[in-house]
């Protein structure tokens, strides 16, 4: 068995949110603690094979259909860092052989299609992929790792996918062409197609919608251009001036949304350390193509080097040499379950491994990052920004707030099916260990949103028709309105219109202090059963002194609520309900209202005091 190297290990990062107390090391050296991982994995599935488990899990009984191709990309990164003079190489190259015969016939579609040709085709360049996968296997893979598994031909549209599922069929015909699989045409047809569409859903501003049209924003669209720039390197394609002018949009984005203590995007699903792993995607890509300035590219390395460190001591876990994404008070959504432990290790540090790579090639190996990155955040990029994300019947935008050490991100951004009533799409301030979604949450309780419930027995909540979305500086802060001509009927899998119920909502933003207030306005009189509001915090030790709920440990100190009759406060302490992807909550404030016949505009205004 091949010795494991150390893996240097910090103490876990607390959800204090300080930055960092030692100096962040290069980014490269990082990365290093990477291949240690990959290596106990690779050892792993020699010995166990489909038997292995991780942490009570068996990825192979899981049904985790890109586990093949993750594990096909991760050994390979194995291989690809193995000096070619190294003794153990030749029996890792047939180790890698066996366990490509053992994975062949597994389910592997969409991602993991490009996962496992992707990593033939490194190994192609490395001359090693004849030793690496046996004929009979190759042969096999040739059929089975093909873009027409999950798209239609000759009409080339995708099969029940969303929109970023043409980025991933453009690269699996890229590579295929690369491999000698099939000649250019089905890839120059994508190629226009995933384009066109992209031009077609982000209109002037520049962010794909996951949906065909209806709205709906998360750090994907942020992230989509660096990743189709990134499908272009990898199969040596000229990235257009037009994809760079959409990668610098996605790059402001990141360094106005960017954190001293390396967390990253903070709203919408899959998030986690994927929150992170965007950014360093988006910054490094820019990077490399030229996007950044001199001096943003300086310290858009030491936040990615602040990144890489934070993988390593807060979501990595020694003990289970794993990433950690559901312990500790961590939730995931269904997606990223537990289920898929094993892949999910492996296609996270092969982004940080395949960042990093894009970083050495920007002229970054082992520098040593600027030790004032706080600083030039604060001083560098806007206190307040609003990035528009679509316009027309409905406003989509992202307004990002700094504070000091707090970001926060007013996310404007939910429609289309089967994530609006879930928290993490909501209209809200998200920041990092103040505000957070839930993933998959639903809407039992929906965090920070008045909930009405109606006599006739209709729930509504104000998530998805946001309109005439506006910013204006106040004194000492900035103030975001908008108004919903309808609240959505709660109970399908897209939002439902309900214009019985009007809304005019507004934001005021100032150093310490958030409010919300919405003015609710009846279409004719209404018989509602009563108003709920719930904040599920991270701060604890709550005492309830009428509306106001004060804590004594966290950042957020005090939660006051105008406009409805009662508040109460339970610690939900160790609740699988109430857990955020880096964490978990402490209390869930709630105020309600009973019955009462809705016939003139209601306000109903919360305020968070953070510290």
């Amino acid at each position: 068995m091949r010795p494991v190297l150390p893996v240097i290990t910090m103490a876990v990062l607390a959800l204090s949110h300080a930055a960092p107390a030692l100096a962040t090391q290069p980014l490269h050296q990082t990365v290093e603690q990477a291949y240690p991982q990959l290596d106990y994995f690779f050892q792993e599935l020699v010995k166990e094979r489909d038997g292995i488990t991780i942490d009570g899990r068996a990825p192979f009984q899981s049904h985790d259909k890109f586990l093949p191709g993750k594990i096909a990309t991760g050994l390979a990164d194995v291989l690809l860092h193995t000096p070619a003079d190294d003794p153990r190489l030749p029996g890792m190259l047939r180790d890698y052989a066996s366990i490509a015969d053992l994975t062949v016939g597994m389910e592997n579609d969409t991602w993991g299609i490009y996962y496992y040709i992707g990593a033939l085709y490194k190994l192609k360049q490395a001359g090693l992929l004849e030793r690496a996968v046996r004929p009979a296997t190759l042969d096999q893979l040739r059929k089975k790792l093909d873009w027409r598994t999950f798209v239609r031909v000759p009409a080339y549209e995708l099969i029940d996918l969303p929109t970023n599922y043409y980025g991933v069929a453009f690269s699996i015909a890229r590579l295929r062409l690369l491999m000698g699989w099939e000649d250019a045409q089905a890839s120059d047809v994508l190629l226009d197609r995933m384009l066109k569409h992209y031009a077609d859903y982000s209109g002037t501003y520049g962010f794909s919608d996951e949906t065909d049209g209806q709205g709906r924003f998360d750090r994907y669209s942020i992230l989509l251009a660096a990743e189709i720039c990134e499908r272009f390197i990898e199969t040596g394609l000229t990235v257009t001036p037009e994809l760079k002018a959409l990668l610098r949009k996605s790059a402001d984005v990141a360094l106005n949304a960017a954190n001293a203590d390396g967390s990253g995007f903070t709203m919408g699903r899959s998030l986690g350390p994927y929150g992170e792993t965007a950014m360093l995607e988006i910054l490094s890509t820019a990077a490399y193509l030229g996007v950044l300035t001199p001096e943003e590219k300086e310290y858009a390395y030491a936040y990615s080097a602040r990144i890489g460190e934070r993988y390593m001591t807060f979501w990595y876990d020694p003990a289970l040499h794993s990433v950690d994404m559901w312990g500790k008070g961590r939730r995931t959504d269904t997606y990223r379950g537990k289920h898929r432990i094993l892949g999910e290790n492996f296609s996270l540090l092969h982004q940080l491994i395949s960042t990093d790579e894009m970083w050495n090639r920007a002229g970054m190996k082992n520098a040593v990052p600027r030790a004032d990155l706080a600083a030039w955040l604060e001083r560098a990029r806007p206190a307040f920004s609003l990035t528009r994300f679509a316009g027309g019947e409905y406003d989509r935008a992202l307004a990002i707030w700094r504070d000091g050490p707090h970001v926060f991100s007013l996310s404007m951004i939910n429609g289309g099916p089967s994530q609006h009533a879930n928290s993490p799409y909501y209209p809200l301030p998200f920041s990092y260990g103040i505000v957070s979604g839930i993933a998959d949450s639903g809407a039992a309780h929906p965090q920070l949103l008045p909930k009405f419930r109606l006599a006739d027995g209709s729930e509504l909540i104000a998530t998805a028709f946001l309109k005439n979305i506006r910013t204006s500086d106040i004194d000492g802060g900035h103030r975001v309105t908008y108004r919903q001509d309808a609240l959505t009927k709660l109970g399908k899998n897209v939002p439902v219109k309900d214009t019985r119920i009007a809304v005019e909502t507004e934001y005021t933003l100032r150093h310490g202090v958030i409010t919300r207030t919405d003015t609710y306005t009846p279409a004719a009189p209404l018989d509602v059963a009563g108003v709920s509001l719930d904040f599920a915090s991270f701060s604890s030790g709550a005492t309830v002194d009428g509306n106001t709920i004060a804590f004594r440990d966290g950042a957020v100190r005090t939660f006051a609520v105008d406009g409805l009759a009662s508040c109460s406060a339970a610690d939900v302490t160790g609740s699988e309900a109430y857990r955020a992807p880096y964490g978990p909550m402490a209390t869930l404030a709630t105020c309600r209202t009973g019955a009462f016949t809705f016939d003139k505009p209601l306000r109903i205004r919360w305020t968070i005091r953070y510290q």
